[in-house]
Parts: structure tokens; sequence; C-alpha cells
């Protein structure tokens, strides 16, 4: 065997490589050689290189220019090398460019490897979707618990229409810090309303004060509306006239408080009768003690001669005549004197 011979087979065997190579990716480059995506042999090598499907990121380009968009390979296989989900974005960008959404593809790409799904981000943004607010809680069947001023319960439940905001969708809150905020602005609004008829009446007065809260600051939505779904009050649901019923409790609070504070003033009036009642029989007390002065006064006026007998029997006649008209004219001072 000679060297000719030899060069020979080595192209031979070159050449059935090559053609190998070209019959394993005909089918690939004829698809985006007649779909206008051209992509070189050598593109297509390389990718099988880099270990990215050529079919996968082929299919993407041809769906890009068959929609009127531009994007070069490099792009698509470095999003898949990234661990995105190239066919996913494709079919973002091409609704978002039907749709008139400003959306590239950078954008897109890091909506999708921030792990949110960009098509239905898309979607959202076209078609608002619709959240309720709270979120089942067994306690409450699902609705918000409010308190008015005048200490009566609601319970409340709001439905939520939100828009994705696609410039805001990559470091946003997420629906459920959208529920938080709509449940407190709610509870907060029917906090501050005068009386539960206030609610109740203008149930549109809640939402309106909620929506222009601003509550979908950084988050990843946009609040079209909210709208108050069903509004009761706690506890009296099987009553049909409510409103009587809330009056009718009040009004027996009311008297009870009434009560409560006439037993009281009462209670204070037997009080102070008692007192004046002891006040009385300490000045009785004080007047007998001084009459038992008298006796020892008398005695000692007539133990200095300051009186005389006949002074003092005509002191005796004197009060024995006084006591006889007191008795006769039945004077309480004669009463007093009795007792």
């Amino acid at each position: 065997m000679n060297a000719a011979t030899v060069v020979i087979a080595i192209l031979a065997i070159i050449a059935i490589v090559f053609l190998f190579i070209f019959l394993y990716f005909l089918s690939v480059w004829v698809r985006a050689l007649m779909s206008g995506a051209r992509v070189s042999i050598l593109a297509l090598i390389g990718m099988k290189l880099r270990r990215v499907p050529p079919t996968l990121i082929v299919d993407a380009r041809i769906r890009l220019l068959k929609a009127g968009l531009q994007l070069d390979t490099d792009s698509l296989e470095a999003h898949y090398l990234a661990g995105g989900d190239v066919i996913n974005v494709v079919n973002a960008l091409i609704a978002a460019d039907k749709a008139k959404i400003d959306l590239n593809f950078q954008r897109a790409a890091a909506i999708d490897l921030a792990g949110r799904d960009v098509m239905d981000a898309v979607r959202t943004s076209v078609n608002p979707k619709v959240i309720d607010c709270p979120l089942a809680a067994p306690s409450t069947g699902g609705m918000l618990d409010a308190v008015a001023k005048d200490g009566i319960r609601l319970l409340v439940k709001a439905r939520v229409t939100v828009r994705a905001n696609l410039e805001r969708l990559v470091g946003g809150a997420g629906e459920e810090t959208i529920i938080a905020r709509v449940g407190q602005g709610i509870v907060s609004a029917i906090g501050s309303s005068p009386t539960y008829k206030h609610v109740l009446e203008n149930p549109d007065h809640i939402s309106r004060r909620v929506l222009d809260s601003g509550l979908d600051a950084q988050t990843g939505f946009e609040i079209v509306s909210i709208d108050i779904a069903d509004i009761s009050v706690a506890g009296v649901s099987a009553v049909a006239n409510v409103g009587a019923l809330l009056e009718t409790e009040r009004a027996e609070a009311d008297k009870k408080m009434r009560q409560a504070e006439a037993e009281g003033r009462r209670a204070m009036a037997i009080a102070e009768e008692q007192e004046m009642v002891a006040r009385v029989q300490e000045m009785r007390a004080k007047v007998m003690e001084a009459r038992a002065e008298v006796p020892r006064a008398m005695a000692q006026a007539f133990r200095e001669g300051n009186l005389g007998v006949m002074d003092y029997y005509r002191m005796q006649n004197i009060e024995s005549d006084t006591s006889m008209r007191n008795t006769i004219a039945g004077s309480p001072a004669d009463e007093e004197d009795g007792e």
C-alpha cells in the first residue's frame, strides 16, 4: 500500500464523516433555509457540541421570523444554557407583539429566569385576572372580619381585578401581597366608618377609598378595580330584619346602662339619707350633753351665791308654764323635749 492509497483512504473517511454530519443536520438546515431563518451547518455543529438542541433553537427562530421579529441564535442559545424555557419566551414575545405590548427579549428572559411564567404574565396583561380577597378561611367562611366605629362586626368579601405589570414583574411582590394589602385597606376603611349602616349603604365608597391608596406599589401587578362582592352583618344572617334586631339589642343595652346608673344614684341617695340621720342623732346627743350641764351650772351658782332659792323657784315656774303651753299647742319643740 503506497502513500497515495493512504491519503485517498483518509480523504474518503473524512468525506464520509462530513457526509454523515451533513445528513444528520440536513433536515434542520433545510427547514431553516426554506423558512428564511438561515443557519449554517457549522452553527448547528457548534450547538450540538455545546449540548444545545439545534431543532429547538431553529424552531424558535423560525417562529420569531414568521411573526415578524428578529433575533439571533446566540441569544436563544444563551437563554437555554441559563436554564430558561426558550419556546415559552418566544411565544410570549410573539403574543406581546400582537397585543402591542412593549416587551423585549431581555425582559422576557429575565422574567422567565426569575421563575415566573412569562407567557402567563403576557396573558394576564392582555386579559386581567380576578382574585378573591381574602383567601378561604374556615373561621369566617372566606370573608374579611371588620368592625365599624359603632361596634358592629361586618363580614366582607372583595374581588380584585389585576393586570400584570411587565416592568415590575421581576422583583415585584406577588398576588399574596395584593390580597393582604387589599384586606388591610378594607378593614381600615370600615373601621373609620361612623356606623355599619354607612358601609352597607355605600360599599362603593369603601372600594374607591382602598383603590385610591396605591396598594399596587412595588408589586408585579396593576390593580384595575376592587369590587365588594358580598357584605353582611356578622352573627345575624338568619334574621330577616337585621336593622330592627340591632336597634333592639342596642336599646336593651342602653336600658341596662340607664338602670345601672339609676341604681347607683339610688344607692348614693340612701347613703346620704343615712348620713343625715346619723348627723341628727349626733346633734341630739350634743343637745342632751348640753342640757346635762345645766344642773351642774345651777349647783355651782348656788354654791357661789349667784342664784337664790326664790330665783330657782321662779325659773321652775317659768319652765312649767312653758311646758304646759307647749303641750296645749302641740309644739314639735315639746315633742322633741319629751323625746
